[in-house]
């Protein structure tokens, strides 16, 4: 718990990075996420600087934000400024009963404390309504995606981070405790492409904004990231110039 909460706010300090360098989510796995929701109010929890905020937004949503860090919160209003966006957390909803048809989590979900966590996002949740986590993970089955990974370290790529990881990671996440299986259904997973278009710098920043970097001693993390440059710098496929960074978007999909 104490190392969850030491991670989980360690993003304020890097707002303005992370709303600079974190990739969005792909529409398909937002609609996908979406799809048996009763209706459009939906709720971004843990919305961090808005990136999901801003897909759901496109796709014609009625969004609520809501995120803890005041830092991130700010990065949001800033970019989305027609958004209501509040403060609060996943275990302090400031939301009515039944007010919404959809909770979604973008890279968020496993930073809650399910067991206070669950029944709240339940009483937000109108009847037959949506919870979904997506996370943004890296295609490791390209090679150098791949080396790129065991290069970093669980650090910078954990097993949330990559497809061939992701769902065992996230499985059990909407359920820590046998209480919240009466309140949710059976949950769904599905992967959906995406893609990020970076330069390594700019690859390298990315990194540098996940949760155990951020925490890392200073003279551990410039040794990681330097690790990570200079393996960007010793491939063909990032070495020169713009490149893609091969993703997708992974959806755990539960409905109330």
């Amino acid at each position: 718990m104490e190392e969850r909460l030491l991670l989980s706010s360690s993003f304020g300090a890097a707002a303005a990075a992370y709303a600079e360098h974190r990739p969005d989510y792909a529409q398909a796995a937002v609609r996908w996420a979406l799809e048996p929701a009763p209706g459009l109010r939906v709720l971004d929890l843990g919305a961090g600087t808005g990136k999901l905020t801003a897909t759901l937004v496109a796709l014609g949503a009625e969004v609520v934000a809501v995120e803890p860090d005041p830092a991130m919160l700010a990065e949001l209003r800033r970019a989305l400024p027609a958004v209501r966006a509040l403060p609060g957390s996943a275990e302090a909803i400031p939301l009515p009963d039944a007010s919404v048809d959809a909770v979604l989590a973008g890279n968020a979900l496993h930073w809650f404390d399910m067991a206070v966590a669950g029944p709240e996002i339940a009483r937000v949740l109108a009847p037959g309504g949506i919870l979904a986590g997506l996370w943004n993970v890296m295609d490791n089955r390209v090679d150098w995606v791949a080396g790129l990974e065991r290069v970093s370290g669980r650090a910078a790529i954990g097993p949330r981070d990559t497809l061939s990881s992701w769902r065992a990671a996230t499985a059990d996440m909407c359920f820590p405790s046998s209480g919240l299986v009466a309140r949710f259904g059976s949950p769904e997973q599905a992967e959906f492409p995406h893609g990020q278009g970076r330069i390594a710098d700019s690859l390298v920043a990315t990194l540098a904004t996940r949760a155990g970097m951020l925490v890392m001693p200073e003279p551990d993390r410039e040794a990681a990231l330097g690790r990570i440059r200079a393996f960007l710098a010793r491939r063909p496929e990032t070495a020169h110039g713009e490149f893609t960074l091969p993703m997708l978007t992974g959806v755990l999909r539960v409905r109330r």
